[in-house]
Formats: structure tokens, C-alpha cells, sequence
């Protein structure tokens, strides 16, 4: 009776790993070359490209736009604001200079009666009616009120009102012989012309 070397077997774990193996090697190079084409697949054209470089300088154009937009109207703005300003300015101080037009206004009779007063011989130095009388025409230069018109000056008929011409021998040219009514500025604001004796010429 020969012996003879059993045969083992096979339980097919054999044959299928020569082909798992296989497939193993074969599944990364399946995958690699899938992988490859779905790279392929997602590269850009040179349109895209150049769409998208267009789309990006859009934007870019688009905010520097805007930008010019808010600087523009931020200069408009502050120039209203200036104006605005400049025409508040100018009306409180018109406003100002007529208040204070009104108040002199109101101080020239009493500024006439210590002239005429003083004429008179009435401002005795040192009395107590002369030294109100100085205060009061002290406040009439702070306010601004400038009195005009003394004998001896030539007449001008844009600040004097001549209420008569006398004609005297040797006069070569119009010229204040006597005031009769003190004249008043404000500013450059004519608040009353000064009425003059005029000495004229004489035929």
C-alpha cells in the first residue's frame, strides 16, 4: 500500500485572494485615473478665467464709484453747512446793526438837547448836568454813533441838508456856515443827515 501525501482541501481562501490582491492593486490606479478626470474636469477656460477677471475689476470699479459718490456728497455737505453758516452770520449781525440803529435812534433827541444845552451856556464844568451829559455821549461812541457837520467844511450834498443859502463876498465855493441840526452815522449807515447854514458865493 503506497503512502501517499493527503490532499489538502482547498477551501477557496486561496483563489480569491489572488484576486482580491489584484483588485487591490488594481482599485488606487482605477481611482488615481478617476480622480484625474474629475481635475480635468474642473479646470477653467480662458473665457472663465477672463469672465472672472472682468467680474473682480467690476466690483473694484463699482466700489471706487461708490466711494467718489460719498466723497462727493460729503463736500456738498460741508459746503451747504458753510453757506448755511455764512448766511446765519450775516443776518444776526444785520440783526445786531438794526437794534442798534434803533437805540441810537432813540438817544438823538437827548444827544440834541445837550448841544443845544451846551450852546446855551448850560454845562457848567464840574456840574452834575455836564457830567451826565458826558457819560451820555460816551455811550453813543460805544454804540457806534458818529455825529458829523462843523461850520468851515465844504458841503457835500450826500450827507448835508442845506436848510439855507446865504451868499457871502469872498466864499469861492459852497461851504457850512452854521449847523443847525448835528448829523449822525452809524457804521456806514446814515442814520440822519446834518442840516447846514450854506455860504455861497456871493453874484
Amino acid at each position: 500500500m503506497t503512502d501517499t501525501d493527503p490532499i489538502e482541501p482547498n477551501d477557496g481562501d486561496d483563489q480569491v485572494q489572488p484576486d482580491a490582491e489584484a483588485g487591490a492593486d488594481q482599485a488606487p490606479a482605477a481611482g488615481a485615473s478617476a480622480g484625474d478626470d474629475a481635475a480635468e474636469g474642473e479646470e477653467l477656460t480662458v473665457d472663465e478665467i477672463l469672465d472672472a477677471d472682468q467680474t473682480d475689476d467690476a466690483i473694484v470699479q463699482e466700489k471706487s464709484d461708490y466711494e467718489t459718490q460719498l466723497l462727493n456728497d460729503l463736500k456738498r455737505i460741508q459746503a451747504e453747512y458753510a453757506n448755511y453758516r455764512r448766511r446765519t452770520e450775516e443776518q444776526r449781525q444785520v440783526e445786531i446793526d438794526r437794534a442798534k440803529g434803533e437805540v441810537a435812534k432813540g438817544m438823538l433827541p437827548v444827544l440834541d438837547d445837550l448841544d443845544r444845552a451846551a450852546k446855551h451856556g448850560d454845562l457848567e464844568e464840574g456840574s452834575a448836568f455836564a457830567i451826565v451829559a458826558e457819560k451820555m455821549r460816551g455811550l453813543a461812541e460805544r454804540t457806534g454813533l458818529v455825529a458829523y457837520g462843523e461850520a468851515g467844511e465844504a458841503f457835500d450834498p450826500q450827507q448835508h441838508e442845506a436848510v439855507f443859502q446865504q451868499p457871502t463876498p469872498g466864499a469861492t465855493e459852497s461851504t457850512i456856515l452854521e449847523v443847525a441840526e448835528v448829523g449822525y452815522r452809524l457804521g456806514d449807515v446814515e442814520l440822519r443827515p446834518a442840516k447846514v447854514v450854506v455860504a455861497v458865493p456871493a453874484d
